[in-house]
């Protein structure tokens, strides 16, 4: 987990408590006193990989089973919106065509994980994980699907509860295949 400088710490709790005053709460009641720290501490964790420019902890494996996809699907992540701060979450799928290598299967829900612990939309967390699939692995194709709710369209704004948003990526094989796409989308959807 991110350390935060002591300096960071600070400017972190101060920050809530502000936050706090400012929407009608008062930052020294009971209830909230340790909120701030809590916060703070909460963020580290949250925002874990923000400012690490790309993926690091993994291991590649010689195979000659070039020809087969691997698909890790139904990831479990949690996200925050860039543009409110507001959590979205729910499932990614990856999917890509070998070419002489496989990475260790443990490896892309750690990357799903890494990608997510940062501000930002679906369709950037989307691209960032095939972007680093693809620079990993160079596979001879990749797809990444996701499908999260946003806490942005539930709790506020449109308050619409249970709404799905999805987003693919294709590259390679992936996205000149059509029979490849379809294997893919079949394996994700289990059907």
């Amino acid at each position: 987990m991110k350390k935060f400088s002591q300096e960071y710490q600070e400017t972190l709790e101060t920050g809530t408590k502000n936050l706090l005053q400012a929407i009608g709460d008062n930052p020294n009641r009971d209830g909230l006193l340790e909120t701030p720290k809590r916060v703070a501490k909460a963020y580290a964790e949250i925002f874990s990989a923000t400012g690490e420019r790309q993926f690091d902890n993994y291991k590649l494996f010689p195979t000659d089973q070039d020809s087969d996809m691997v698909v890790v699907a139904d990831i479990p992540f949690y996200a925050m919106c860039e543009h409110h701060l507001l959590p979205f979450f729910g499932t990614v799928s990856v999917g890509y065509v070998p070419d002489g290598e496989i990475i260790g299967l443990s490896k892309i829900p750690r990357l799903v994980d890494w990608a997510a612990r940062r501000p930002s939309v679906q369709e950037n967390l989307t691209a960032l994980i095939c972007s680093e699939m693809e620079r990993i692995v160079h596979p001879k194709g990749v797809a990444v699907h996701i499908q999260s709710r946003h806490m942005c369209m539930e709790m506020r704004g449109i308050n619409r509860p249970g709404t799905f948003t999805t987003t693919s990526l294709y590259k390679g094989q992936l996205k000149t295949d059509a029979f490849l796409r379809q294997e893919f989308m079949m394996k994700v959807s289990g059907k």
